[in-house]
């Protein structure tokens, strides 16, 4: 697998412009990937938004293992942050944010009542691309306010919504860190479409992938794909029987593996192979 070392130029101007702006903002609400609850986060967020007060909301609930998304919350939980599970497909957890943003300043909300004032609660968005951010104030929005994609990079400047319930939402382009000291991170990202396929070798991408998947979700691969007996085999090994098996063959019986890669990929990430998560917290 390559060494992923990148720092697009809109990602430093998004940093500057979530530290210029943090003095106006009550709550950060950071938003995570439920299938990469570790590699997902940017650890310069704990710099940049220091002890402004942040909420934290699992995205892609309905994508991920229920049941390690529940070992992910407990292991945040015991670390001090409070995770509330959503998923903006379905839209269960999202009306529970707006309550859990206001308790986080409550004091302040109370001092502004008692002088007979009805303040605002301003709330940042802020998280790695591809997470749904956009997608969730859409959801907590109910209109299509903010701009929203399939792809990492499609927020590119800061977007302010105003929500009717005194809310005011302030978007930001997804921003991941300017390197990545451990390869894993970097790889998970790039399984779950954070970072753009156009910078990956997709077919080791899928080598790796398929190693993860044979090893915790075997029977959810075999049987998606209609293979047998893969315990003992290489992830390039698999990667052909897939493509055999998807009809990925070009001239002289040459399996196409490029494309067999991409349809993994593609697969994983509209979670048509089952509800998969990635990384554990035993293993960081």
């Amino acid at each position: 697998m390559q060494n992923l070392q990148w720092y697009p130029g809109h990602m430093a101007k998004t940093r500057r412009m979530i530290e210029e702006n943090l003095r106006n903002i009550d709550v950060v609400v950071e938003i995570l990937d439920a299938r990469i609850p570790f590699s997902g986060r940017n650890p310069n967020f704990d710099d940049i938004i220091a002890d402004k007060p942040r909420l934290v909301v699992m995205n892609k609930y309905d994508l991920a293992d229920s049941s390690v998304t529940d070992k992910w919350i407990a292991w945040y939980n015991k670390n001090g942050i409070k995770v509330i599970p959503i998923s903006c497909s379905t839209g269960m957890g999202i009306s529970k944010i707006a309550p859990a943003a206001r308790e986080l300043i409550k004091d302040k909300l109370d001092k502004a009542k008692e002088k007979g004032m009805n303040r605002s609660v301003k709330i940042m968005m802020v998280g790695i691309p591809n997470v749904g951010k956009s997608t969730l104030i859409n959801r907590l929005a109910g209109k299509a306010s903010a701009k929203t994609g399939d792809r990492p990079g499609v927020t590119r400047t800061k977007q302010w919504i105003r929500l009717k319930d005194g809310l005011e939402l302030l978007d930001t382009p997804g921003i991941l860190p300017p390197k990545f000291e451990d390869q894993r991170v970097a790889v998970n990202l790039a399984y779950t479409g954070a970072i753009r396929d156009e910078i990956m070798e997709v077919e080791l991408l899928a080598y790796s992938l398929l190693e993860i998947l044979r090893d915790n979700y075997h029977d959810l691969l075999c049987a998606r794909y209609k293979l047998e007996g893969i315990s003992e085999m290489e992830g390039h090994e698999i990667l052909e029987y897939i493509g055999k098996k998807r009809g990925c063959v070009i001239s002289g019986g040459e399996i196409d593996t490029e494309r067999a890669a991409n349809i993994l990929l593609d697969e994983l990430r509209g979670c048509k192979i089952g509800r998969i998560t990635l990384e554990k917290p035993e293993e960081i």
